[in-house]
């Protein structure tokens, strides 16, 4: 993660055990999405009830590139508030939900990437450099900037036939190390 986790603790102490289960199931998240920027962890134990047990509302902030995915884990109905009385049992709901709410994320993304572009997504640009030997390139966009493309993204047309000054529409994408370009492909030529 580019940040710090960040852990809080509302009406209730502090505890090392409660802290090291949330780093635990942190880095569980991490490995199944390993693009998390950040991520926030909020306990807040709602009541002091002796009899019945303590009831705790956990909120998990989960921070990807672009966005911020929120889950909110509170007992709503009187079978729920009494069924998972512990603090390890709701955070273990909240982190399983919070799971669920990445896959989807991680299942649109790759959705959208393997998507065929429409011209709506495709942005205009051409080719910059190409280096001999090389298995990527430049494109430069309308307003000057300069993105990497490496061979597999180019959708139409072949890597090796590509030169500098071709005009090309490609698809941006944000990746840890800035601008890239993918699905690349030759603008349509006139005759």
């Amino acid at each position: 993660m580019d940040r710090p986790l960040e852990i809080a603790f509302h009406n209730l102490q502090a505890s090392e055990s409660v802290e090291a289960e949330i780093r635990r199931q942190v880095r569980r998240l991490e490995v199944r999405y390993g693009h998390l920027t950040g991520c926030r962890v909020s306990v807040e134990a709602l009541h002091q009830q002796h009899q019945t047990g303590n009831l705790f509302e956990v909120h998990v902030t989960l921070s990807v590139p672009g966005r911020d995915l929120v889950v909110s884990r509170e007992p709503h109905h009187a079978r729920e508030r009494h069924a998972h009385p512990d603090v390890y049992s709701s955070l273990r709901e909240a982190f399983k939900a919070a799971e669920k709410q990445l896959e989807s994320y991680k299942a649109k993304q790759i959705d959208h990437a393997s998507a065929p572009s429409t011209s709506a997504d495709a942005l205009a640009g051409q080719i910059a450099l190409i280096e001999p030997g090389a298995d990527h390139g430049f494109l430069i966009d309308n307003v000057g900037t300069q993105l990497y493309f490496h061979r597999d993204s180019v959708t139409s047309g072949r890597f090796e036939a590509l030169k500098r000054g071709d005009a090309v529409h490609y698809v941006p994408e944000i990746s840890g190390t800035g601008p890239v370009a993918v699905k690349v492909r030759l603008a349509a030529r006139h005759a």
